[in-house]
Formats: structure tokens, C-alpha cells, sequence
């Protein structure tokens, strides 16, 4: 009964529409930590469905005209072939189709051709246009007369099954690639997106001159799906500023009453909070706590939150086909405390410089194998004892790209990790610090943290919207 009446009284301290329609003050520096008011608006922070669609088919269509035709001449791929069928898209399908696909239609055989000059052509056997971006094949086949007394006797219908394989090598045949790029790959998922049934499908009606001819997609595929492109950078930052502004608002006396709430309670606040806000997430929250003389086990699952207690965050939003990711911490001041232990600030210090390790080795053409191990060797080069594992994000939370590290893979991931990182995409750069707290009787203390940053297309780094230097406080 405790549990829900404050799960009640919570719902009552939501803020009011007039409370958030104040203006919000961003950090002036990377290092600042945001002290502004909650979210813009309650219901649209990021304007009606129909603008956010706006922006994301703008978005699309750079995408195709910058991005595809680059990348598939760097993979020397004259065409690539994109078959799938309805709820068993290509993980590529949210890159290559309006915000306003949601799946595909029947089988859809999206086709993209490189003429040179000319552009790379887009045809789309058996799916709509995507705004005009693809040129739509619908080819019709006769339907048999029908029975005496129909009203009509001259009907079609749309090929969609096996015959849409016989459409395909017709396009082939008339435009004769020299190279036939598929989705299939053992390393990467987001490039493994061809199903068993529809590749053999397509080889066998191909025949075996074609067939000789189809090779893997996968960087062109993986790196299609990472590169972002700089107009999306605007409200990348304002993404990651609201899920700044949730967190902030979670880890404060307005939602936490210690010895009265739980960790479950201010997770379950947030999602509700993204709700509210008309988002979403790609996955669930978690708070978590590390308490003095208290090791994992002690302090249980769903803990009653205590003064004195050491929090921490994952958080994600999704809008606008977008994700965020971020870990941050708090600490619950005890009586007679007005600021967090010195001890535990070198804790947030010791992940903040592991943050600027990362970051100044994050560069354009490396391997994420690479950027691990002289990130690496750096941090223990100055003593720290850390574990590194950052991850792109974009269209995907657990973005496509290469993998710097993983939590248990500390000395390089092989295949995903030896990807390399290019201009113009997104990466959150996750990691933790331990660090022994003499406030805490030496008590080894683990510092997770997690920002966005943006990588332009110059190749510079910079945080999506900013970094974690200080606690929030619960007062």
C-alpha cells in the first residue's frame, strides 16, 4: 500500500504544462553540469508527428544523395540488392524507406544502381516510392476471366511471390553490374539482413552467370546505417539534453524520499516520464546503488533508497528514429551533509578523464580495436582502473560501427572491433572508474558513466550536449 501511494503522490508531483513551458539553460561548456528546468513541452518537446516526419524524410533523402552513392563507390559495389518481405525486414530498412514505412510490403526488392554520373538509380519492385526517392515497379500479371455474370472481366494482380524474382534479374540483365552486393555477413548483424529463403530464391532464379557475380555488402550496409548527417546534429543534441532533463528531475528530492522510495519507483518514474512526454526507449531503465559496507548482495534487488547512497542511471529516449544513451550518477546527502565526500568526486573525476582519454584517441580511420588499446594504455599509464566499452548509436541504440571494446572483451573485439570508425557518425562513450573512497573505509567505489558525442564530418569530436562533472544531490 506504501508502494502505491507513492507511486501516487509521484504522479501528483509531475511538473505542470506552465512549469515546463520555462525557458532551459544548456551547459556553456562540455564540462558544465545542465541546471535548467524540465523538458519544453510536456506532450511535443520535439514539435507534432508530422514535423518530426518532416525532418526524418529530409534526413533520408541526404542520406541517399551524400551518403549511399560514396559509400558504395569506396566498397566498389556497382549495385546492391536489397531483398525482404513484410515483418522480416533487412536490419538496413529503417535507413533506406520514409519514416512513414513501417514495414515492408509483401516482398519488397529494393534495387540501387550506380550510373555514374548520373547518380545511383533507385527502384523499389514491389514498394511504394518513399517520397519520390525510388522509382516504383508494380508489375501486374492477368488475372483469370471471371465467372459468368462479374461485373468485371478485365482484372490484374500484382506479382509479389516467386515471380518477383524473374522482375529482378530483369532489372539485372538490363543494366549488367559487375557486382551484385547482398546483406549476408557472419560479423555483423546489421549487415546479415538477407533471409535464407530469399537468398535462395534469388540465386536460383538469377541463375548461375549472376549468381557468380553476388558478393557481401557489409561495410557498405553497416556504415550506411552509422554515418549521421550534420542536420541531424541540432536535434541530436536536443534529444540527449531531454533525457538530461529526466534524469536530473529523477535523481532529486522531488521524486526520492529516502527511506520511502525504491530504485524500482524512480525507474519506473522515468519511463512513465518518457511516456508522458509522447517518446519512447529502446530499452528499460535501470537504477542501481552502491552503499558504504554495502556490497551488491547486502543492498538487494529493488533496495530502499538511504541517505548516504551512491546512485546510478541507464537511460535511453528514441524520437524521430533517433536513440540516446546515458549513464549518470547521484548521491543522497546524509544529515548534517551539504555537498557529496571528496572521496567520491575523484570517483566521478577518475571516469570524467577516462571520458577525455577515449575521446582524444576516437578519431576517423581507426580500427575500434585501435582507439581500445590506446585508450587503454593510457589509463593505466596514469594509474587508473577502468574498463572501456563504447558503442555507436543512431538509428539504433546499440548502434551499427565498430565496437570500442566490450565489457568482457578488454583486449579488442574481433570482427566488430576491427571495424573502423568514419566522419559524421555518433558514438556513446561508456565506461567506468573504480576508485578507493576513504570516506568509505577505502571501499572500492565504481564510477559508470555514458555521454553521446557527435563525430562532425570534419572528423572532430565533441559531446552530443555535454559530459557528467558533478553529482546530482538529493537534498
Amino acid at each position: 500500500m506504501a508502494a502505491c501511494m507513492l507511486r501516487y503522490a509521484l504522479l501528483l508531483a509531475l511538473p505542470t504544462a506552465s512549469a515546463l513551458a520555462q525557458p532551459v539553460v544548456t551547459p556553456a561548456t562540455p564540462g558544465a553540469r545542465h541546471s535548467g528546468s524540465p523538458a519544453a513541452d510536456t506532450l511535443r518537446p520535439f514539435g507534432t508527428l508530422r514535423d518530426q516526419a518532416f525532418k526524418q524524410q529530409q534526413w533520408f533523402e541526404l542520406r541517399m544523395e551524400r551518403t549511399l552513392p560514396a559509400l558504395m563507390r569506396r566498397e566498389g559495389i556497382d549495385m546492391w540488392v536489397v531483398p525482404m518481405r513484410e515483418y522480416n525486414e533487412d536490419p538496413v530498412f529503417t535507413a533506406i524507406t520514409s519514416p512513414t514505412t513501417f514495414a515492408a510490403r509483401r516482398r519488397t526488392i529494393y534495387v540501387f544502381f550506380d550510373r555514374g554520373a548520373a547518380g545511383v538509380e533507385r527502384v523499389a519492385l514491389g514498394g511504394t516510392s518513399q517520397g519520390n526517392v525510388f522509382k516504383a515497379v508494380r508489375s501486374m500479371k492477368p488475372v483469370p476471366a471471371p465467372a459468368a455474370g462479374s461485373r468485371s472481366n478485365d482484372r490484374q494482380a500484382e506479382l509479389w511471390g516467386d515471380e518477383q524474382w524473374n522482375i529482378l534479374k530483369q532489372v539485372i540483365e538490363e543494366r549488367k553490374p559487375k557486382r551484385i552486393a547482398v546483406n549476408t555477413s557472419r560479423t555483423f548483424a546489421f549487415a546479415d539482413g538477407l533471409a535464407s529463403g530469399e537468398r535462395d530464391g534469388m540465386l536460383q532464379a538469377l541463375g548461375p552467370e549472376w549468381a557468380a557475380k553476388v558478393v557481401p555488402a557489409e561495410a557498405l550496409a553497416v556504415d550506411l546505417i552509422a554515418a549521421r548527417q550534420p542536420e541531424e546534429e541540432a536535434m541530436f543534441r536536443e534529444l540527449n539534453r531531454v533525457a538530461w532533463e529526466i534524469i536530473q528531475e529523477a535523481f532529486s528530492s522531488k521524486v526520492i524520499t529516502p527511506g520511502v522510495t525504491k530504485a524500482d519507483d524512480v525507474l519506473w518514474w522515468m519511463r512513465q516520464r518518457v511516456n508522458d512526454l509522447g517518446l519512447s526507449t529502446w530499452f528499460q531503465p535501470s537504477v542501481e546503488i552502491q552503499r558504504q559496507f554495502g556490497s551488491p548482495e547486502l543492498v538487494g534487488v529493488n533496495p530502499t533508497i538511504l541517505k548516504g547512497d551512491l546512485l546510478h542511471c541507464d537511460f535511453g529516449i528514441t524520437a524521430l528514429g533517433l536513440n540516446t544513451d546515458t549513464q549518470h550518477n547521484g548521491y543522497v546527502l546524509r544529515d548534517g551533509e551539504t555537498d557529496v565526500p571528496a572521496g567520491i568526486k575523484r570517483a566521478l573525476q577518475a571516469s570524467n578523464r577516462l571520458q577525455d582519454i577515449t575521446i582524444s584517441e576516437l578519431k576517423p580511420g581507426r580500427t575500434g580495436n585501435e582507439v581500445l588499446a590506446a585508450s587503454l594504455k593510457r589509463m593505466r599509464d596514469e594509474k587508473i582502473d577502468g574498463t572501456l566499452y563504447s558503442h555507436p548509436i543512431g538509428l539504433h541504440g546499440h548502434g551499427a560501427g565498430a565496437l570500442i571494446g566490450l565489457w568482457d572483451y578488454q583486449d579488442g573485439v574481433p570482427g566488430r572491433g576491427d571495424h573502423k570508425v568514419i566522419p559524421g557518425m555518433w558514438y556513446s562513450i561508456e565506461l567506468q572508474a573504480t576508485t578507493p573512497v576513504p570516506e568509505w573505509n577505502n571501499q572500492q567505489v565504481r564510477s559508470a558513466q555514458e555521454e553521446d558525442v557527435i563525430i562532425d564530418a570534419s572528423g572532430k569530436v565533441r559531446w552530443a550536449f555535454g559530459r557528467q562533472s558533478t553529482f546530482h544531490v538529493v537534498r
